[in-house]
């Protein structure tokens, strides 16, 4: 048996056998090869009622981000923006205190992904990634190796960002803007469930996708 590769199929979206009984399949489809992990996925839902409730509603928060769904699908459009369809999901879960994780590059964008939040009655905590002001030279970063290598300069620390919203019982938890390898590590730690409103990337105005689009044009020395 091939190893998973669903980002190699090359069946149209309709056609493929994850999305229509009869559908189309390449010989590395996990969906035709591995069903006894399909029931194992299925049977996780099922016997718990919390998870249960939250699969159902992150569907339904799926749908609720289309217009014109009773025109079929060829006709639905986008109608909501990602910090719209987190404020529902938490609306939907019934959630009260929401965790932001920020890194310090984004906190204008913090302070009014707060209001927002705020503003829509939930509760609102935030971690900044260098509260604690550790240095990094205590996790064994060299003076060359920092961004300003002529400071003391403080580490990011998503772990610290973690324990403190689990310190505050947050029911849901949104990371913003944080590195790449720092948000691996709060999630890890995180005991709330989390999502993400937008990434880190310096380069493209935390729009990462910007690269891929333009793959076959400005950013073709990726390949």
């Amino acid at each position: 048996m091939k190893k998973p590769n669903c980002a190699g199929c090359s069946y149209k979206a309709a056609e493929r056998i994850c999305r229509t009984e009869d559908g189309k399949f390449p010989e590395f489809c996990p969906t035709k090869n591995l069903p006894q992990l399909v029931e194992q996925s299925l049977a996780e839902y099922q016997k718990n009622p919390e998870l249960f409730e939250f699969a159902k509603q992150a569907a339904i928060q799926e749908a609720e981000g289309y217009d014109n769904r009773e025109l079929g699908y060829d006709h639905v459009r986008a109608s909501k923006t990602r910090i719209e369809e987190i404020v529902g999901f938490a609306r939907k879960m019934r959630y009260r205190r929401l965790g932001i994780a920020f890194c310090i590059g984004l906190r204008k964008e913090a302070k009014i992904v707060e209001k927002i939040f705020s503003g829509r009655d939930f509760e609102v905590v935030s971690a900044v990634c260098k509260a604690g002001r550790i240095s990094k030279d205590k996790i064994g970063v060299a003076a060359d190796q920092q961004v300003a290598p002529d400071t003391v300069e403080t580490m990011c620390n998503p772990i610290l960002q973690a324990l403190i919203l689990n310190h505050e019982k947050c029911d849901f938890n949104v990371l913003l803007g944080l590195c790449v390898g720092h948000d691996s590590l709060f999630l890890k730690y995180a005991e709330a469930p989390c999502t993400v409103l937008a990434v880190k990337d310096r380069l493209l105005g935390h729009n990462p996708l910007a690269a891929i689009y333009n793959y076959d044009s400005y950013y073709r020395y990726l390949k």
